[in-house]
């Protein structure tokens, strides 16, 4: 391809920077490129991109007016304001870790670092612009979404032999995931690493396994991966992904959260932690994952009302199942915060409904249980379509609660119901996550807070036959919670040594596990000590 091709290429340039948008003109030009636009800020390069077509596009990462470099390209790709052909070349001078990682995540053509000199930015810009020229009617047809032809004229081409032998094979890779040709996918990816090891290659290959549902093999070549540098944030996110099918949710908690820990921007990895951690009862990991949520996705293609009502609701869940009662005040002033930034990012939403169950469960969260009630009969359960599966979530907790059992649970059958009715509306883990709450709390007629109440009573009163049922009821739903295991594991040493009730080595492990990882305070210290003293260690065969 000619230097009159590339030189006449149409380029934006986002930067707010004036010295630095002064610098990079001033290179771009020096090196012949005539047709340039400029964006200060995220809105305007969208409004260009709206108006205009680019076949290149040089963005800051960290572009500081309403949305950064980020938000920006993932707006642009999931709106479809820019196309395959369009290159796409971020700009930053900070490296860290989380940085890069979240943006390879979004797949950009290039990174460059600042500072750079103007021959590194004419190659970079070159190679970009002679692919995505070369390749221009392909990534149409991806565009299109006419994968058949695509795969046509990416064999075609690759039989001409007219280069980019690597990008083409790759292309069709994702062709064929995209079309959920997991064994023929699977066959082309063996097909590419028997020639070469290409990393990509590796990641299609388990995609395809486990879209093949061949679970073992896509294991251990995960596991391989964790072991490079540059695979291993694909590796826990594709792990978690397996996890989530198998239905181990522990695994892939961890996993997801490790994949989170080294790419905290990706939205939709963030969500399925938090949904992963409602169902593992984690619900400070919860609360910590809504919060990164309604972070991250301010301005973003995500920012809309349920972020913020979904950082309250996870910030009440978390409030009634810790012990820590510093955490409790603390957590109920950001639920209010998340309410009032709500009201500011959306003025005009209408949703008083979810408002007030959030303000019914705070009634709650501070024994105002009839304030709580008074919220609640307002409202009705309806014939109505369900518009949020979060926000009917909430209101059929905030029924249980107060002990509005029936309505609770005839709630929870209306939300199974529109989740089998319209399954592309919700996930297989939203799913699994009400039919887990229902289940739970239609054998639990207390809230988590009575329950153990309930059961530090009887267990005063010498019952523990019963305060061992309710306290492991409680440890069930709050396995997080300190208090209630060392209630639990005192309640199973005193049951079995005192009444000789049968001893759960099982559950008392659990407590141990979680006790000896947590920080205890001095009540705490000194009870757990006790409890070992008189019975674990003078009866380590119980234990």
């Amino acid at each position: 391809m000619s230097q009159q091709v590339t030189s006449s290429a149409h380029i934006l340039i986002v930067e707010e920077q004036p010295l630095a948008l002064s610098y990079m003109k001033q290179s771009l030009e020096r090196l012949g490129y005539r047709s340039l636009r400029f964006a200060e800020n995220a809105i305007s390069a969208k409004e260009l991109c709206t108006e205009n077509s680019f076949d290149l596009i040089i963005c800051a990462f960290n572009l500081s007016k309403h949305q950064d470099g980020y938000q920006l390209y993932e707006e642009l790709k999931v709106k479809k304001l820019i196309r395959g052909a369009t290159g796409f070349i971020f700009i930053s001078a900070e490296t860290s870790g989380a940085l890069v990682h979240s943006v390879l995540e979004l797949h950009p053509d290039d990174f460059l670092v600042k500072p750079f000199n103007t021959l590194e930015l004419k190659s970079r810009i070159e190679r970009i612009v002679k692919r995505k020229q070369a390749l221009k009617a392909i990534y149409q047809l991806i565009d299109d979404e006419n994968y058949s032809k695509a795969l046509k004229a990416i064999d075609t081409k690759l039989v001409a032999n007219q280069g980019y032998a690597a990008v083409l094979l790759r292309l069709k890779g994702e062709v064929l995931l995209l079309q959920n040709q997991w064994e023929q996918s699977k066959e082309f990816f063996k097909s590419v690493l028997d020639i070469q090891k290409f990393t990509w290659a590796r990641i299609g290959m388990v995609q395809a396994l486990i879209g093949n549902n061949e679970h073992n093999l896509a294991h251990r070549m995960l596991k391989t991966m964790l072991e490079r540098p540059e695979t291993r944030l694909v590796a826990y996110d594709l792990l978690g992904q397996l996890e989530i099918k198998l239905n181990q949710y522990e695994k892939a908690q961890e996993y997801l959260e490790a994949a989170t820990s080294m790419a905290p921007r990706n939205i939709e990895r963030q969500e399925n932690l938090s949904q992963v951690a409602q169902i593992n009862h984690d619900y400070e990991q919860n609360y910590q994952t809504c919060r990164d949520i309604a972070k991250f996705a301010q301005h973003s293609i995500h920012d809309c009302p349920e972020i913020y009502l979904n950082a309250a609701r996870a910030s009440i869940d978390y409030a009634l199942t810790t012990d820590q009662s510093d955490h409790v005040s603390r957590v109920a002033r950001q639920t209010l915060q998340y309410l009032n930034d709500l009201k500011q990012q959306f003025p005009d939403a209408q949703q008083q409904a979810q408002v007030d169950v959030l303000n019914a469960r705070l009634y709650y969260l501070k024994d105002e249980h009839q304030k709580a009630k008074m919220l609640l009969e307002q409202l009705t359960i309806d014939d109505a379509p369900i518009r949020s599966i979060d926000a009917a979530l909430d209101q059929a907790k905030a029924y249980h609660e107060v002990g509005f059992h029936s309505q609770a649970q005839a709630l929870y059958n209306k939300i199974i119901e529109h989740c089998e009715r319209y399954p592309e509306r919700s996930s297989e883990l939203q799913l699994k996550t009400v039919i887990q709450q229902q289940t739970e709390r239609k054998e639990l007629r207390m809230g988590p807070r009575e329950l153990n109440n309930h059961a530090v009573e009887k267990f005063k009163q010498g019952n523990y036959l019963l305060a061992l049922e309710a306290f492991t009821q409680a440890f069930r739903v709050m396995p997080k919670n300190r208090s209630i295991a060392l209630n639990l594991l005192q309640c199973l040493y005193e049951g079995s040594v005192r009444q000789g009730m049968t001893f759960n080595q099982q559950l008392a492990k659990k407590c141990t596990d979680l006790l000896d990882h947590a920080s205890l305070d001095d009540e705490m210290t000194s009870r757990y000590n006790k409890i070992k003293d008189k019975y674990i260690n003078k009866h380590p065969q119980a234990s």
